[in-house]
Parts: structure tokens; C-alpha cells; sequence
């Protein structure tokens, strides 16, 4: 292999014309520059400079060499260059997952002040209910909701999203309001297909904490779950997140406060990391904890 510092000594002889002035740019003594490129010419098998008291020629192979040599050492500055840009401006592709609900509420409201910020760096997002694997599918960032299995992945902790028990008014006008989760079992109930775990409401029945739904209607998608709701077609639970701006306006109506549990989901970004996180993965990480510390519980 081509020891770079070679190269660099042999460019400068060449550039300066003279080993004793190569050798004060490079800090080193003559000698031990002249010992440098004799060394790479041992290892090329090839005589690169005639010397002479007065002057240095290149060979036809030193000629060559040294275009090649320059390249290799632009192309470096230019690399070195480069990740110090990215590490103050972050730039490249970052691809981020998450179930559309997560995608839709959390992520795709902040792409644009993202951008603003950060003009260098796009964004390639991708939805689905699935869990998918990070390195297989080349994800940088994956958002996910609730308890994290255990793994080789990294995770920030966003927040926190309180789940509620939730319907609209016109389901209230035509089919009346519960007074105790008792009588979920007379309501229509929205639920997941899975995990079962999201069908288990916070609420309390007596000693009872957590009363488990047994939904009409399941869908794998929270997404469908509020627009079944917001269209009045039963009662549901979702998490904060989801449903605060319906709330808000009054399309949705908290029920049960006086049964509620404050329970909430957690909100995670995971990636995979060995060694140091890429900058244009750490800045979206940063910047969405940063940004959802105002929009989920801490």
C-alpha cells in the first residue's frame, strides 16, 4: 500500500524543485525527506527523479506519478473538506419510518421549519403498521409508539402521549353517553386488530385498572380508528397525540374522565448506531425532540 505521506513529500520536492525547501514546508530535515521518496521508489520499482547538484528532473514514470499523486491529495482535501462541512451543515439523505399515525401527527407538521433549518439534508418518509428492520430496509430513523422490545438498536425518548376514551357528538346524540365503564358493554366499541395490549383502556372499574374492550369494528391503523370515530361510529381510545386538535374543536369528547387512568404511551425515535451518529441523523433526532418536548408530555 502507497504510504500518503510519500506522496505528499514527493509533490512538494517536485513543486518546490529542491529537497531542503520541501523539507522546511513539511517540517522534516532533507535527508529524511530524499529517504522518503527513495522509499517510494523501492516500492513502485521505479526511479521517479534524476538528481543533480543544481536541479531535479521527473522521469516519464515521476510525470505520471505525480498527476496521480496530485489527484489522490485534491480528492482527500477535498473529503476532509467535506465532513467538516457536514459536521457544521449537516447534508445527505435521511430516511425516516413510522406508522401513519406517528408520521402523520408528529413528523410531517415539522418537516418544513426541518428544512428551513437544515436546507442541505432531504427526507425520505415511509408509513406502515408494521415494524420493519432498520438495517434491512435502510431506515436512519424509525418513530415508534409504546413499549420498545429489546434490541441492538438505539432510542430517544420524545415523550409521552396520553391515551383517553373518546367519542363524537353525533354517537352521543344517538346512542347516548356511558356513566361508568360498565357500560362500554351496551356501546360500540372501535379497537386494533393487534396488539391486544391497545384494546386494555384506561380506565378503572371498581378495583379493577385497565377494563378490556371487546371492539365491533377493529382496524390495524389509529389513523382509521379516529376517522371511524370522528364519522361517529362507536367509541374508541387513542392516544393524545392523535386526537388533541380533534378534542380541541370539540369533534371529539373525552368520556369517563371520572374513571380515567392517566396512562400514556411513549414516544420513541429509534436507529441504529455503531460508532458516531451520522450529523444529518443526529440533527433530525435533535430537532424532534427539541420540537415535540412542546407537544408531548415530558
Amino acid at each position: 500500500m502507497l504510504d500518503i505521506g510519500a506522496l505528499i513529500a514527493f509533490v512538494t520536492v517536485t513543486e518546490t524543485g529542491s529537497f531542503s525547501t520541501a523539507a522546511q514546508q513539511l517540517g522534516q530535515t532533507p535527508s529524511g525527506v530524499s529517504r522518503t521518496v527513495s522509499r517510494l521508489e523501492k516500492a513502485l520499482g521505479m526511479t521517479l527523479m534524476h538528481r543533480t547538484t543544481r536541479r531535479l528532473d521527473l522521469t516519464a514514470e515521476g510525470a505520471w506519478l505525480l498527476e496521480r499523486a496530485r489527484r489522490v491529495l485534491a480528492e482527500m482535501a477535498d473529503t476532509e473538506a467535506q465532513a467538516a462541512a457536514r459536521r457544521g451543515h449537516p447534508a445527505g439523505l435521511v430516511r425516516v419510518n413510522a406508522a401513519t399515525p406517528a408520521l402523520d401527527h408528529l413528523v410531517a407538521p415539522l418537516v418544513a421549519d426541518f428544512l428551513d433549518a437544515y436546507p442541505q439534508v432531504s427526507l425520505e418518509l415511509t408509513s406502515g403498521e408494521t415494524v420493519v428492520d432498520l438495517i434491512e430496509e435502510k431506515v436512519d430513523v424509525a418513530i415508534r409508539i409504546g413499549i420498545l422490545p429489546d434490541s441492538s438498536l438505539n432510542a430517544r425518548l420524545l415523550g409521552r402521549s396520553r391515551v383517553r376514551v373518546l367519542a363524537a357528538p353525533a354517537y352521543l346524540e344517538r346512542h347516548g353517553r356511558p356513566a361508568t365503564p360498565a357500560d362500554l358493554a351496551r356501546h360500540r366499541l372501535l379497537g386494533f386488530t393487534a396488539p391486544a395490549s391497545l384494546n386494555t383502556w384506561p380506565l378503572r372499574d371498581g378495583s379493577q385498572e385497565g377494563v378490556l374492550a371487546r371492539p365491533q369494528v377493529t382496524a390495524s391503523s389509529g389513523e382509521t380508528l379516529r376517522h371511524l370515530a370522528l364519522c361517529g361510529a362507536g367509541i374508541v381510545s387513542l392516544s393524545d397525540f392523535l386526537t388533541g386538535a380533534d378534542v380541541a374543536s370539540g369533534r371529539l369528547v373525552p368520556l369517563l374522565e371520572e374513571a380515567a387512568l392517566p396512562w400514556t404511551q411513549p414516544v420513541w425515535a429509534v436507529f441504529y448506531k455503531q460508532g458516531a451518529l451520522a450529523p444529518r441523523v443526529a440533527a433530525l433526532v435533535e430537532f424532534l425532540a427539541r420540537r415535540l418536548a412542546g407537544v408531548l408530555e415530558t
